[in-house]
């Protein structure tokens, strides 16, 4: 896609482009069917008997919540979980026709058909038995020094958790060109505060864990498997102890240490540093970015003097649970046992077809969505959304000029950061070249394996090439969306812009609070804690006036010192550092939706709808687009490893921060959520 320019478009079109009039009753333009409601909001959803001062997520979705249940195959329940279903569905229609029907050999439809359907027949799977892994088994048995540990996880295709983990991505320093990037990793539970914490969950799992490896190391036919899982379970409580808290791995620039090979060597010289890159392809790569830079030394070393015997069991064990879907169900089971049930807390795994299809999408995801958005997202849809960006960009402008805390100098740098970034929406304007990919009908775990060694060579050529600012690191279909620093974009995949997130035929009070702040959020990253060191150009550098720096910190320290008291579990309490950065997006991102729908009201008042005011409207539909149900497992490992904040508190956070929420509900002193006007945190 060409880089964008800012078009002369005015916030108003928005309202036009939803089908609705810009102002009040007097004036109205026909629009079609609302998808949720008559005008975009389920008024069945809200809970009457709950304040919305008290709790406004629970008030907006209630009743909703109480009449739905999680299903059993899954760990959460809510909106992008029903839209992922639908493209679930969708694809599934596009993958069984190209099953049926074929496809020259080394097509896209042939390699479609061919891995869905080899994924597919779990029968032939069980047939196979151990047989695909038996030669890595083999190598992982003759292991007799530390060399050949690394040469074997080093080996494309061989891949599996290990303490020091080498790949090909952006150099953030300068986005033009990909380096060799090494970061910290070796845990086979989600994060290191899982190997440490005490409370009423944490050791139940952690000895569920390790039941898990004796499990799947006897179901290999390994001996003293209940022994080795304890050396496993040990050596990675040694590995998470060395690990940086996940909190300060955000931290940008602390990550970015771009070191030569022989400053690297020097970290833990006893560590085999060459066979290690020489079985990644690296052997000529002269410079690589180390992030958890503090940490590298310490697990290197603890590498080497971790006996080789220790390692063959734990090499074991990754390089099997990771392929666990494409190895007999005996095994398959016992994987999901652990991850699924046990950690997330889902009742069955889900439907094979379901997984065939997750898997697929995995391995040829372009070759799919290219046939979904020719089927699912119609141009104007693509053209309305690209619209509706420019009205928001033109929003946050806005927001920029009149910020307090900003001074002119930097509000100059960010104005050409707004002005320069790009959306990309529905689709990549070209296609991934899956010709050097073999897809072999029938050989589920050799389709796995060989588009494992096929990407890695695609990323190994990376190298010395131009970066490819064209590229997605999304499929189309996925219910999703992103901002990537380094190249100063937000994408919008067509799977996100479809209703109740995107409805042209709702309210554009609705619109503006869904989708509208999700743009919002997403534009937001480029200005978030972490994203606004980056600067118009995708560079990791200061380009902030320090004053600046200070005041902005002050008010972001606000908000995490906010969200920290938020307490989703008995115990258990928001991170607010860990999350900070999409808690900025949120609330930002919600300010200037907020100010874009107020502009496209033209200083006239909205209709009153079924009793609700544009406002009402507005902050209604942002917390309907967000309803969600959870399982405690799946919302303690997301409090504990994620950078989201739950759903509820993506909801009651920003509104309790918003004069307008106060306004447009009378939220008053002594409802749960008020704060008093002189804590309230405004970004933007």
């Amino acid at each position: 896609m060409p880089q964008l320019t800012r078009r002369a478009v005015t916030v108003s079109t928005l309202a036009l482009m939803a089908g609705c009039a810009t102002g009040g009753g007097s004036t109205s333009a026909p629009r079609g069917r609302a998808a949720i409601g008559s005008f975009g909001i389920d008024m069945t959803s809200v809970d009457p008997n709950v304040k919305p001062g008290d709790d406004f997520f629970e008030y907006c979705n209630g009743t909703w919540m109480r009449n739905n249940t999680i299903p059993e195959d899954r760990t959460s329940w809510g909106t992008n979980d029903m839209l992922t279903v639908k493209a679930e569905h969708d694809v599934r229609t596009i993958i069984e026709e190209a099953a049926a029907a074929g496809g020259e050999e080394g097509s896209n439809r042939q390699k479609i058909a061919d891995f869905y359907n080899a994924y597919l027949d779990q029968d032939a799977i069980d047939a196979r038995g151990l047989t695909p892994i038996q030669p890595a088994l083999t190598q992982i048995a003759a292991f007799r020094t530390h060399e050949d540990v690394v040469r074997f996880i080093g080996t494309p295709g061989n891949g599996a958790s290990f303490p020091i983990s080498l790949y090909i991505g952006l150099d953030e320093r300068n986005p033009d060109r990909y380096l060799p990037q090494m970061t910290h990793g070796g845990l086979g539970l989600p994060e290191r505060e899982y190997y440490r914490r005490e409370d009423a969950r944490m050791p139940a799992l952690r000895q569920g864990y390790e039941a898990a490896c004796a499990n799947m190391l006897g179901l290999i036919g390994q001996s003293d498997a209940a022994a080795k899982a304890r050396a496993i379970m040990a050596l990675e409580t040694q590995i998470a102890e060395l690990h940086w808290p996940v909190a300060d791995r955000r931290e940008r620039e602390r990550t970015y240490n771009l070191l030569s090979k022989e400053q690297v060597r020097a970290l833990a010289p006893a560590f085999p540093w060459n066979a290690y890159f020489t079985a990644r392809g690296l052997g000529n790569a002269n410079e690589i970015v180390v992030a958890e830079l503090s940490a590298m030394g310490p697990l290197a070393n603890l590498v080497v003097n971790t006996p080789v015997t220790t390692w063959q069991s734990y090499v074991a064990w990754h390089y099997v649970s990771a392929r666990a879907a494409v190895l007999p169900r005996t095994i398959d089971d016992a994987n999901f046992d652990f991850y699924g049930r046990q950690l997330s807390g889902a009742e069955r795994q889900r439907d094979r077809w379901q997984r065939a299809i997750q898997a697929t999408n995995g391995a040829l995801g372009e070759a799919i969505g290219e046939i979904y958005v020719a089927r699912h997202f119609p141009p104007e849809t693509k053209a309305q959304a690209l619209e509706l960006v420019e009205n928001m960009r033109i929003a946050y402008g806005q927001r920029i000029d009149q910020s307090p805390w900003m001074s002119e100098e930097t509000k100059v740098a960010a104005r050409e950061k707004l002005a320069t970034f790009r959306p990309k929406i529905g689709y990549p304007d070209s296609w991934k070249d899956y010709s050097g990919y073999e897809v072999r009908a029938g050989d589920a775990f050799g389709n796995a394996h060989r588009y494992a060694t096929w990407d890695w060579a695609n990323d190994l050529a990376r190298l010395g090439r131009p970066s490819d600012r064209d590229e997605w690191f999304m499929v189309p279909h996925a219910v999703n969306a992103y901002y990537n620093p380094p190249f100063n974009e937000i994408v919008f995949p067509a799977g996100y812009l479809q209703p109740p997130l995107f409805d042209i035929n709702a309210d554009p009070a609705v619109n503006y609070g869904a989708i509208g702040g999700v743009i919002g959020h997403e534009m937001g990253h480029g200005f978030d804690d972490q994203g606004a060191k980056s600067d118009a150009h995708g560079v990791l550098r200061d380009w902030w006036n320090e004053e600046d720096v200070r005041r902005f910190r002050e008010v972001t320290d606000r908000l995490a010192d906010q969200y920290s008291q938020f307490e989703p579990l008995p115990g258990l309490r928001l991170n607010g550092r860990l999350s900070l950065g999409e808690n900025i997006g949120d609330c930002g991102g919600l300010q200037v939706a907020l100010h874009a729908y107020r502009i496209s009201l033209n200083g006239e008042e909205p209709p009153v709808l079924e009793g609700t005011t544009g406002l009402q409207r507005f902050f209604m539909g942002r917390a309907q687009h967000r309803k969600m149900i959870q399982r405690e497992q799946a919302l303690r490992n997301q409090v504990m490893t994620g950078p989201h904040s739950p759903a509820r508190y993506r909801i009651n956070g920003p509104a309790r921060n918003m004069d307008a929420w106060y306004e447009a509900f009378n939220v008053q002193p002594g409802d749960a959520l008020y704060l008093p006007p002189e804590e309230r945190v405004t970004i933007w």
